[in-house]
């Protein structure tokens, strides 16, 4: 087995670092819930860094590429069910999100024992990106210096689930044509022609 490198522990600690936002979200007040933003903007520096060290250094691996979007599911999955269990944010709209992206991490584990890495595209990043925009202040949650910024956080979260659908479909799709071409692949050269039988074809 191949040991860990930096980038990856980078992703591991975004991972670890998960549960102690959850536990100070249990006890929601001013300073746990700043404390859990600020917890929050580290980890998603992390995120930034260990991607741009991992090209930079030539680490880039297939775990790393599986786990990277897993960390990041799972901070802002917990995240957004602690908003949920608050009533801070809609639960139907963390179903949706939380659903999809159990869907796509399983649909990536089938692609991956099938010899395919489906790594994040575009579309899953900037989901992310609108995810985490959205949750800052929603964490917030209370008026700080004169400023509401739930309904800020509301109106991302919404069009982090449009993205949220809409990627996930993207990989659906993604995965339903290298299944083809799997099949495809699989089904060999076409048997031979009997030539006797495509003349009497033709001149049908």
């Amino acid at each position: 087995m191949k040991r860990i490198n930096l980038p990856t522990w980078l992703t591991i600690g975004r991972i670890g670092i998960t549960p102690v936002i959850v536990l100070l979200l249990y006890f929601p007040n001013k300073a746990t819930c700043l404390s859990a933003v600020i917890l929050y903007l580290l980890a998603s520096a992390s995120d930034y860094f260990d991607g741009r060290l991992a090209r930079r250094t030539k680490q880039v691996t297939s775990f790393g590429k599986f786990l990277d979007p897993l960390a990041d599911k799972v901070l802002n999955c917990s995240i957004l069910i602690m908003l949920a269990h608050w009533q801070w944010v809609y639960a139907w709209v963390v179903i949706m999100i939380v659903c999809r992206e159990l869907m796509v991490t399983g649909l990536r584990a089938i692609a991956a024992d099938e010899g395919h890495v489906m790594a994040a595209d575009g579309l899953g990043k900037l989901k992310t990106v609108c995810q985490g925009i959205a949750i800052v202040p929603l964490m917030l949650h209370f008026t700080w210096f004169g400023w509401d910024l739930r309904l800020f956080g509301e109106i991302v979260l919404y069009v982090a689930l449009a993205l949220t659908v809409f990627s996930g479909a993207h990989y659906f799709y993604a995965f339903y044509k290298h299944w083809r071409v799997d099949i495809r692949q699989g089904a060999g050269p076409a048997p031979a022609q009997n030539p006797e039988r495509e003349r009497d074809a033709g001149g049908q």
